[in-house]
Parts: C-alpha cells; sequence; structure tokens
C-alpha cells in the first residue's frame, strides 16, 4: 500500500467524519474520557512517585542506611516485637566504629519540634535536628548561605544553629540571617548557615528546619533523646557488607544470643522505595484496568456506529465495488476510518489529560509529570481498539454485493 493511497483513504475517512461532526464526537466521547484518565492518572503518578523517590533518597541518602529503634514496621506482629525495643544509644554509634570495618562514618541524630524565635517574629512547631560531629560527612547536609557547623562547635555543643531555607525566609525576610541571634526553645543561638532547598512534599515544606549540634539539643529536650543513626560505607558498593557488619557489631554490642532477634531496625532508600513501590502497583494496576475496561466501552460503540455507517453508505459501497473497487480496498478503507476515527478520540483525550495534569501541577500541591511514553502508549492503545472494533464492520462492508448494494440504496 504506497503513500498516495494511504493518503487517499485518509481524506476519505476524514471527509466521512467532518459529514457527521456530532455523532463522530459522541462515538468517540469513551475514548476521549479514557485516554484523559490514562494521561492524567499516569502522570499524577509519576509525579508522585518522582517526589517521594526524591524525598527518601535525600533523606536516607543513596549511599547509606539508617539504624533506628523499630526499623520498618509493616504489621501489627512487626509493631508488637519491636515495642521493648531499648533506644539507639551513642554507645551503639561507637560499637558500629570499632567493629564495623566497612564503615567510614556513623552520625547519630534526633529531631523534635520546637519553637524558633527572631526579634518578635515566632515560628512554632519547626523541626529542630540534633546531629552528631560526623553530619558534615553525609551529603544531604550542605548549605548555600554562610557554612556548616564546625566538628569542634559540635564537640562542645555551641550554640550554633543551620537554618532550612523556609526557617530563614520566614524568620528574616530580605535581611541577611548570617550571624544574627535567633532563639530555640527560648535559648539564644548564632545563625551560621542556611540550606539550600529540598522542595515540598503534597505542599509540605521540607525546608522548615534548624539543625542544632546533638549535645545542645539534649540540653534542649533532655538528656535520652530517640536516635536514629546515620551509617556511610566505605564504598557505596559494599554497603551490604556494612550492613552486614553493623548488625554483627550491634547484637555483639547489646549481647544478644544467636537465637535471639534483632532489638534494632535497619533500612535503606531501596528498602522504602521497594516498599511503596509494592504498595503504589496494585493501585496504580486497578486504575489503569478501570481505564482500560472504559476504552473496550468505547471501543463497542465506535463498532456499533461503523455498522450504522456501513449499513448508510450501503449504495457507495456497492457504487465504488461496481466501478471496480476490490473486496480488500472496502476492508482497509472501512478499517482506516475506524482507526482514524479512534485516534482522533485519542489525540484530543491526550491533550485534556496533559492539560489536566499540567493544571494539577502547578496549581495544587500534587506533583504531576507528563511522560512521552505514556502518550504514545495511550494513541497506541486507541489505534489498537479502533482496529480490533472496526475488523467486524469492515468485513460487513467488504462482503456487500454490488447489485444488492446498489438496489438496497436506492
Amino acid at each position: 500500500m504506497n503513500v498516495r493511497i494511504i493518503a487517499e483513504m485518509l481524506k476519505i475517512a476524514l471527509s466521512a467524519i467532518l459529514n457527521n461532526k456530532l455523532r463522530s464526537f459522541l462515538t468517540v466521547l469513551g475514548n476521549i474520557i479514557a485516554v484523559a484518565s490514562i494521561i492524567a492518572l499516569v502522570s499524577l503518578i509519576q509525579g508522585v512517585n518522582n517526589e517521594v523517590t526524591d524525598a527518601i533518597v535525600t533523606e536516607v541518602g543513596a549511599d547509606a542506611f539508617m539504624v533506628d529503634r523499630r526499623g520498618l514496621m509493616l504489621s501489627e506482629e512487626d509493631t508488637e516485637r519491636a515495642r521493648n525495643n531499648p533506644t539507639i544509644t551513642l554507645d551503639d554509634a561507637d560499637s558500629i566504629r570499632r567493629f564495623a570495618k566497612s564503615v567510614t562514618a556513623v552520625m547519630a541524630e534526633a529531631e523534635q519540634k520546637g519553637e524558633v524565635r527572631f526579634l518578635e517574629r515566632v515560628l512554632e512547631s519547626v523541626s529542630i535536628h540534633g546531629v552528631s560531629r560526623e553530619f558534615d560527612r553525609f551529603s544531604s547536609y550542605n548549605v548555600e548561605q554562610g557554612r556548616l557547623m564546625t566538628s569542634l562547635e559540635v564537640n562542645r555543643r555551641h550554640h550554633v544553629v543551620v537554618l532550612g531555607r523556609d526557617t530563614a525566609i520566614r524568620l528574616f525576610g530580605e535581611i541577611d540571617p548570617i550571624d544574627r541571634r535567633i532563639k530555640v526553645q527560648g535559648v539564644p543561638f548564632r545563625v551560621v548557615g542556611v540550606s539550600p532547598p529540598k522542595g515540598s512534599i503534597f505542599g509540605e515544606s521540607q525546608d522548615e528546619f534548624a539543625i542544632v549540634p546533638l549535645g545542645t539539643f539534649r540540653r534542649l529536650f533532655g538528656s535520652r533523646p530517640d536516635l536514629q543513626l546515620r551509617v556511610q560505607p566505605s564504598n557505596p558498593n559494599t554497603i551490604e557488607t556494612a550492613i552486614g557488619e553493623t548488625t554483627v557489631a550491634l547484637r555483639i554490642a547489646r549481647r544478644l544470643k544467636a537465637t535471639a532477634d534483632d532489638n534494632f531496625g535497619i533500612f535503606t532508600s531501596d528498602t522504602i522505595l521497594n516498599i511503596y513501590d509494592q504498595a503504589t502497583t496494585g493501585i496504580f494496576s486497578l486504575l489503569i484496568g478501570v481505564v482500560g475496561l472504559a476504552l473496550v466501552v468505547s471501543g463497542i460503540v465506535i463498532m456499533n456506529i461503523m455498522l450504522m455507517a456501513v449499513s448508510e453508505r450501503t449504495h457507495e459501497i456497492g457504487l465504488r465495488k461496481a466501478l471496480g473497487a476490490r473486496r480488500q480496498d472496502i476492508l482497509w478503507q472501512m478499517l482506516f476510518e475506524a482507526v482514524v476515527l479512534s485516534v482522533l478520540g485519542g489525540l484530543i483525550g491526550v491533550s485534556l489529560g496533559a492539560a489536566a495534569a499540567i493544571g494539577f501541577d502547578r496549581f495544587a500541591p500534587i506533583p504531576a509529570s507528563v511522560h512521552t511514553w505514556s502518550i504514545l502508549l495511550a494513541i497506541t492503545m486507541t489505534a489498537v481498539i479502533g482496529l480490533f472494533f472496526g475488523i467486524y464492520p469492515a468485513a460487513r462492508a467488504a462482503s456487500l454485493d454490488p447489485i444488492d448494494a446498489l438496489g438496497r440504496g436506492n
């Protein structure tokens, strides 16, 4: 089939569609809704996935892992088992440093909500982070203004603080915050740095925080905070080895018997992402299944309308056959019209779905990301639907006897 024949069939198909604009629109309305839903849903899911992935990797670190009291709890049994676990301590951190040879840095950290004040400006429920001296070894801690706290400042429990960007803006506005005095939980601190923006998740800022030395944090919130340990392997490729050595080090330090379960939790960013993927895959599949069913219903509508079109164009088909059109010519023409009609609906649906996704991303606290593959998939699906459900009407048209068709047309 050469280009000239395809162009001619396209011209005839578009002419037939434009001659019945309202019917054509109603025919592909299901396609439009289904494809718009596919594009919008996939864009929203991809946008949420990207944002959650970035947040998890930023928080935990792609080349580090976390040790905490409970770990990731996926069931009531996990919760019950971890209920009596002892808290993580600085002695645990020392044990990891001593016994885990493939570990290059161990940082202890704690977090509490607290009040931050500058003159008359008061921010409540700011996330206050206390960190040990190794914090500057981890890539998630850096600054865009000023500097990080020094190891000496952390060790000597100086009253210095690094602010999240949003916290700095809300406290100081256009004023340069570096070396300004603020109060954290009523205690004076000197601002030494401001972190670069991390963005937001579902409209909630990730830049509302203040970082202080862990020793100073313990003075503010009590001497036995609930600690987490962030552990960095000497080589990212040996993270599993480092996790194994860390597990052994903690079991030795806690004098656990060989048959006893771990009374601590270890997880990486990949662990959290795998759990998230498992939780969302089912939802994603269900939504796509519902939309796919809508496309099938739309295909049935297209088939019925094409059957009606064959009945209305019986005289035309008979005349074309009388003038020499072959059975396969009629078959291909009717199939081409079904595919063109379905794809046009798909293109309109793609436009509406992409516009909806962009609108959500811009005006709502829901991230969206329109991917080329989802557009190609949606258009391909509509073409396949049009082809599949156009076969029967096309075969009916191609099998018409030219004499009977001309007689019925009259």
